[in-house]
């Protein structure tokens, strides 16, 4: 199995075809740590232990369908819609905090 190594210095977004490659990969290669894997395929220690333990973790669960889904990835219109509707929210909320300083220093002058 041949992967590619990536430049992370490049910002480049890491798709899900990669992460199971990259679990495949240190599952091929016992002998190597985390570490080494990590230092082979460009990709920091972390993340290969996250997508590993994600891995594991859909494998018990037989959920391959939501593998490694990306956080703009909803599940459903819904759990979209939801989101959109907090994030309008928070962002609502941030505005009223910035009226009510703007008018207290209004009226303190």
């Amino acid at each position: 199995m041949k992967i590619e190594v990536l430049n992370m210095s490049e910002n480049k977004v890491i798709d899900k075809q990669f992460k199971l490659d990259a679990v495949q990969y240190r599952k091929d290669h016992p002998e190597l740590t985390f570490q080494q894997v990590a230092d082979n395929l460009g990709v920091s220690n972390s993340s290969i232990h996250r997508w590993c333990k994600q891995f594991d973790e859909a494998k018990i669960k037989n959920e391959d369908s939501n593998l490694f889904r990306g956080s703009g990835n909803f599940s459903s219109d819904e759990a979209k819609e939801l989101a959109r509707l907090k994030k309008e929210n928070r962002d609502l909320k941030d505005a009223v905090e910035i009226l009510k300083k703007a008018m207290s220093i209004i009226s303190s002058q």
